[in-house]
């Protein structure tokens, strides 16, 4: 079993918190994870994927969980939203730390009754599919280099994958035990239709999504570019008013998310525009399908996916390092970009510029000096990732450096 890099945060929350909440996709290994913590545990463990105990919940809230005793570990809570204020009563008669571990394979925080009901009382962990250093078996140390000055001293990893394979297998553990290319295209085929079918109908509470599947084709070929939700909805054949709530929806179950722009000027932030990214390559290429062979011959469609990649990983390893620094990406006036911005609740920053080539010239830093320049003190480093072998010094702050560092011990 893959060791996941999350489990630490879960039972430091557990310790002082009465309610956790491991939030995300559907097939990350969330069931898998939480049952061995049960078993670790001697937590009692219930699942709503059976129809019964989801009877049983949603017919009788306060009853279903007033007779819980000990720990227990609810899964796919998001079934049952009724359950809750019942949640929130036992935790105001007993706030013992970590009577609750749920399980939400949708973004609770749009669900009704949840932000009124478990505000203060509960803590949210998100759980991704797998990371490439949780898969290469060693958690990675790539954001605590940006933070404390060392990446310097990072030395790559040897990749066990070509990184075009790696790209189109994704992270989902039953995708990537697919050896097969067809095998795999399969799952991911059942996994869209199933999220698409009977999670997002679930919540939308109404037929006629009919358009979702060839959405989300428009979306995935669209992939780290910056989000124009009038052009989507024109190619989509969607009013703006039916766009917005249907990607809505798809963030909703985990399959695509925004990027925030950055900007010194907080108010701006929430104009710019952000950029949209699937959450997971393998997903993206299944669905542009696009294949290894591909992603070799065109470089411009390896550096699409190769920025959501890069993306994509900062954002898992944030969740078990440093899960109060914001992801953004930036954009000079004169169009060059940061992929990544990581910032800090203390004003620090770091930037990632994301480049599928051998070879970097001093254009490709710009950006990355921009944003030196308008932050000063609190800009700590830069990085370009790259696909060559060199780690190399590239002026104050500022480094050139091997893609699979991003992976890295």
């Amino acid at each position: 079993m893959i060791q996941r890099n999350i489990q630490n945060s879960i039972r430091r929350a557990m310790s002082d918190t009465p309610v956790v909440l491991l939030n995300g996709a559907r097939q990350t290994g969330k069931t898998t994870l939480v049952q061995e913590l049960a078993s670790a545990s001697g937590s009692r463990y219930f699942t709503l994927d059976d129809a019964a105990t989801l009877g049983l919940a949603a017919g009788d809230p306060s009853g279903f969980i007033r007779n819980l005793t000990g720990p227990v570990v609810v899964d796919e809570i998001q079934k049952a939203p009724e359950l809750f204020p019942a949640i929130k009563l036992a935790v105001d008669r007993d706030r013992r730390p970590g009577r609750f571990l749920l399980t939400g394979s949708a973004n609770v925080m749009t669900l009704p009754r949840l932000s009124e009901s478990l505000a203060g009382r509960m803590e949210i962990i998100p759980l991704f599919p797998f990371s490439a250093g949780e898969l290469d078996v060693h958690p990675e140390s790539f954001v605590q280099r940006l933070f404390d000055g060392t990446i310097g001293k990072a030395k790559p990893v040897r990749s066990k994958d070509d990184l075009a394979l790696r790209l189109v297998r994704g992270g989902y553990p039953e995708a990537i035990q697919r050896t097969d290319s067809e095998r795999r295209s399969a799952w991911f085929a059942s996994y869209i239709s199933t999220i698409l079918q009977r999670d997002v109908r679930d919540l939308a509470r109404v037929d006629g999504l009919h358009a979702l599947p060839n959405l989300l084709k428009l979306l995935a070929a669209r992939t780290s570019g910056l989000l124009n939700l009038a052009d989507v909805g024109r190619d989509a054949g969607l009013p703006h008013t039916t766009m917005t709530r249907y990607l809505a929806l798809l963030e909703t179950v985990f399959l695509v998310y925004r990027l925030p722009a950055w900007s010194p000027n907080l108010g701006k932030r929430l104009v710019k525009a952000a950029k949209l990214h699937m959450v997971d390559t393998g997903l993206a290429c299944h669905l542009t399908g696009t294949d290894a062979s591909r992603l070799r011959d065109d470089r411009t469609l390896l550096g699409q996916m190769l920025e959501t990649f890069v993306v994509g990983e900062l954002r898992k390893q944030l969740s078990w390092t440093n899960p109060q620094t914001t992801l953004y990406h930036f954009r000079t006036a004169a169009g060059s970009e940061v992929d990544a911005v990581l910032e800090k609740p203390d004003g620090s920053v770091a930037g990632v510029e994301v480049k599928a080539s051998d070879t970097v010239g001093t254009s490709d830093f710009a950006a990355l000096k921009e944003l030196r320049e308008q932050l000063g003190k609190r800009f700590i480093t830069g990085v370009v990732l790259y696909t060559g072998d060199n780690l190399i010094p590239f002026g104050d702050k500022l480094w050139l450096v091997p893609l699979p560092v991003l992976w890295a011990p």
